[in-house]
């Protein structure tokens, strides 16, 4: 996602661990743009990220909805294809829309759904809401998820970037 959004002139990304998250609360406050990203446990969101999230209400919405009008996007990785990951993206839209954020979605018609298909191809996994990858359990970090699954978080970095930069653009009109 970062590389994608990177990717575009002028954009500056940074990674943030949700464990780094009660530092840096003013530099999400600053950010034009925010995407969020778990892996899929039990068909939702990390601890980690629930944790980040209901922080988050006592940190951004207390203060009075800091995040309003913000761009979101969301991705989220899980050991099976399907993985229940779609579960895990509408808590994490949820939780963007709970702070008047504007979702982007991927952008891409589902792939590899035909017999000429292949899972080479962009959103191979077939989501619509956010980015979503597979990693086979049994493999490192190195070698999963994917290429295809990382060039399509690349892809949706990249279309979260074009569509702040219309918005940030707009409200400078």
């Amino acid at each position: 996602m970062a590389q994608g959004a990177a990717a575009v002139a002028g954009v500056e990304t940074r990674l943030i661990p949700v464990e780094e998250a009660d530092g840096a609360w003013a530099e999400l406050e600053r950010a034009d743009a925010i995407v969020f990203g778990s892996p899929t446990y039990m068909a939702g969101p990390s601890a980690q990220f629930k944790a980040f999230a209901d922080a988050s209400s006592r940190c951004v919405m207390a203060r009075g909805f800091k995040w309003k009008d913000k761009v979101a996007a969301g991705f989220s990785n899980s050991g099976s294809q399907s993985g229940d990951k779609l579960a895990t993206l509408i808590q994490i839209a949820l939780f963007a829309a709970q702070h008047g954020m504007h979702w982007v979605n991927l952008g891409l018609p589902p792939a590899n759904n035909s017999s000429t298909g292949s899972p080479a191809e962009l959103n191979r996994l077939g989501f619509f809401l956010g980015a979503g990858a597979q990693s086979n359990v049994d493999q490192d970090p190195d070698v999963a998820p994917p290429g295809s699954d990382l060039a399509t978080a690349r892809h949706l970095g990249e279309r979260v970037a074009h569509v702040t930069r219309q918005l940030v653009r707009g409200r400078a009109a």
